[in-house]
């Protein structure tokens, strides 16, 4: 994929030399550095235009009748504006790729690593994004190990990009501060919708019904706990 622009050189110029004046395969050689511009650097794709630019000159020689000067002059308008193009493109992908960190770490911070066991419970997670190229949403998931058992939180927020991380971001802040503390899951959703309230209190209200999110939690008793409460209830 990357020396297609190599390959349609190649063809081009094969054909130019092996078919007749009259079939001017020759006028394609603009093609070849514009396609560069798609995928190659600035430099490259000037010297691909540099090699078009000779190898049309040569042609020139063996077929006197060309029109090579107007082939010429196609090849240098199209090198320049393809390494006009190439330059745009590598900018744009720099600050895609920095954008991209943020939101990684952004994300993150939400949606930390999960051990593989805790206690008597084994983890597995997976995150799908909606989209191919999503890197940062209000998706938010957490489990935590506390004296009341393995306590688990999965929620959505409504929306996308830095809001709805932020919304997240003091939801799942807030789950793991009061599930250590809070020995009914109820008094643990209390604070939840407390915290996203306060969040959400902090920007204009614009549409304050829309400004939600669903969670689900769960509880999961460890043998000890659960031996624990027998004891006492006995």
């Amino acid at each position: 994929m990357r020396l297609s622009p190599v390959f349609l050189t190649v063809v081009i110029a094969s054909l130019a030399y092996a078919t007749p004046p009259e079939m001017a395969f020759s006028r394609l050689l603009p093609a070849a550095p514009a396609l560069a511009a798609a995928m190659w650097p600035v430099l490259p794709t000037v010297l691909l235009g540099t090699v078009c630019l000779l190898l049309m000159i040569g042609l020139s020689f063996v077929f006197p009748d060309l029109g090579t000067w107007w082939t010429a002059a196609g090849i240098i308008a199209v090198t320049v504006a393809a390494a006009y193009g190439s330059h745009l493109r590598l900018q744009r992908e720099r600050t895609l790729f920095q954008v991209r960190l943020v939101a990684d770490a952004a994300q993150q911070v939400v949606l930390s690593p999960l051990p593989r066991r805790l206690g008597d419970v084994e983890i597995e997670s997976l995150y799908l994004a909606a989209a191919a190229e999503a890197r940062i949403g209000g998706d938010f998931y957490e489990v935590v190990d506390t004296p009341f058992g393995v306590r688990l939180l999965i929620g959505d927020v409504r929306g996308k990009g830095l809001p709805a991380v932020g919304a997240a971001a003091a939801i799942v802040n807030a789950f793991r501060e009061s599930a250590y503390d809070d020995a009914a899951l109820v008094d643990v959703a209390r604070r939840l919708d407390a915290s996203s309230t306060r969040y959400n209190a902090a920007f204009p209200p614009d549409e304050p019904m829309e400004r939600f999110a669903t969670a689900l939690l769960a509880e999961i008793p460890s043998t000890s706990s659960t031996a624990d409460t027998r004891r006492h209830c006995c």
